[in-house]
This record gives C-alpha cells, sequence and structure tokens, in this order.
C-alpha cells in the first residue's frame, strides 16, 4: 500500500477560514473516492461554525502503480478563497487562506526516531461534537521534543495502533522538514511547487464571484468551482502532469 499525509490548517480569515479548509478536505476526500483510495482522518479541530481549524488524514491506495504523492504533490501550499461569506450580510467579498501539505509515506529506516525524544500520552477516543465514545484510553497523542511536533491519532481501536499511525505522521511531517532544508541548502527549493518553508505564498485562488481556479505557479485556470470541491480534480491533476512532462523535456 502506499500513501500520504494529508495537512489542512485554517489560515487568515478567522469562521471563514476553517470552512474553506471543509471544503478543501471535502475536495480531497472526493478526489480520494472517485479514485478507489481510503481517506481516513486520523485527528482534527473542528471550526466554529463548521469546517475544520486543522485536520490530518491519510490517504491510502493499494495499488503499487499509483504513487499518490506524484499526484497530489502539488496541492501543498497556501490556498486562497476569494467569496461572500454566508454570514456577511453586506454582500461584501472575503479573501480567506488555508494550508495544505501532502507528505510522502516514510518507512521507520528512513528516518530515525530516538525514543528518548518522544512524549507520549492518551486520552479517550470522541466521536462527533466530542461526545466520548470510548471508555478505554486508546487514543495516542505524542509530542516530537526536539521539533516540537505533536500529533495524534484516534482512529484506531487499539493504543498500539494509533500509536504507530501517529509515528508515521511525525516521521512524514520530520522528512518532509528534512528535504526543505536540504533543497535550501543545495540553492534548489522548489517555490513553484511547494513555496516558502512557512508556506506564506499563495499557490492557487478559488474565486467564486467569477467561478475561477487559478493556479499561480502555471498558470492555468479552471471553472465549475463546485464541481472540482466536489472531487473533480483531474483537470488539476492532469494539468500539473503535462507541465511536469514539458519541464522535464526541457
Amino acid at each position: 500500500m502506499n500513501k500520504v499525509i494529508l495537512e489542512l490548517r485554517a489560515g487568515t480569515g478567522g469562521d471563514e477560514a476553517a470552512i474553506f479548509a471543509g471544503d478543501l478536505a471535502r475536495m480531497y476526500q472526493g478526489f480520494a473516492q472517485s479514485r478507489g483510495w481510503k481517506f481516513i482522518e486520523l485527528d482534527s479541530t473542528p471550526g466554529t461554525l463548521g469546517g475544520y481549524k486543522t485536520l490530518v488524514a491519510e490517504i491510502a491506495s493499494w495499488d503499487p502503480e499509483e504513487n499518490i504523492y506524484d499526484l497530489l504533490k502539488q496541492e501543498s501550499g497556501v490556498h486562497r478563497v476569494q467569496r461572500v461569506p454566508e454570514t456577511e450580510r453586506s454582500g461584501r467579498v472575503h479573501t480567506s487562506t488555508a494550508s495544505v501539505a501532502i507528505m510522502p509515506q516514510v518507512e521507520e529506516k528512513e528516518i530515525q526516531i530516538n525514543p528518548s525524544d518522544l512524549e507520549i500520552s492518551t486520552f479517550r477516543s470522541s466521536g462527533p461534537g466530542g461526545q466520548n465514545v470510548n471508555k478505554v484510553e486508546t487514543a495516542v497523542r505524542i509530542l516530537h521534543k526536539p521539533s516540537g511536533i505533536v500529533v495524534a491519532s484516534q482512529v484506531e481501536r487499539s493504543q498500539m495502533g494509533n500509536k504507530e499511525r501517529a509515528l508515521a505522521t511525525i516521521r512524514a511531517k520530520l522528512y518532509e522538514h528534512q528535504q526543505l532544508e536540504e533543497q535550501v541548502r543545495l540553492g534548489k527549493l522548489r517555490r513553484d511547487q511547494i513555496g516558502s518553508g512557512d508556506r506564506s505564498e499563495k499557490i492557487r485562488t478559488y474565486n467564486f464571484p467569477d467561478d475561477r481556479i487559478t493556479d499561480h505557479r502555471i498558470g492555468k485556470k479552471w471553472h465549475n468551482i463546485e464541481k472540482i470541491l466536489d472531487g473533480d480534480m483531474e483537470p488539476i491533476v492532469k494539468a500539473w502532469q503535462k507541465a511536469e512532462e514539458e519541464k522535464s523535456e526541457q
């Protein structure tokens, strides 16, 4: 099975940013379903009016020929939305952002983690609305002390299963950070793909008044925003595949 870790974070824009992060989660989940992939939510913090403040999920395929990371790596960066929020009475267009990180699965041998660097705690798994659905503390939260990375998982029924999922996410995050540092050191930071380390660059804009999505790195535009947010990402994925092929031929 090949898999990636998806991390979504609401950015500027308050409640509307969280709602937009929820829209992006729906888009990736719909695309995963259309491909026959698994979309498993590992941890999340809901927004006040819906959507997510944060979301960590695993996207996985049993097909060894399908490299999920290659298909989705271009999604990493800051996504921007321009639209009139439902709570806006004057009809004014607001601009909000959400950041996306797509991290590949990393084998344990590639990223060694010292057990003494980990602070592990357990808690009861909770369902929608925060109600406890498990009387046993099977959910796991892990702090990687050197980096400050904190990851939680409550999707598995066993403490060991959640621990393994949380460690896999930590390895993916450490690997991504390591790759960014190496690219900076070699002067080969791929700004057209993943932006700067703090993900401050806007890679794509979702303009609802004009029903237009613009990818600022390859200069492509698509319409039918709602259809794409429902999971029809094929036009975007194919445009990026074509751009990658043209770049490799140069």
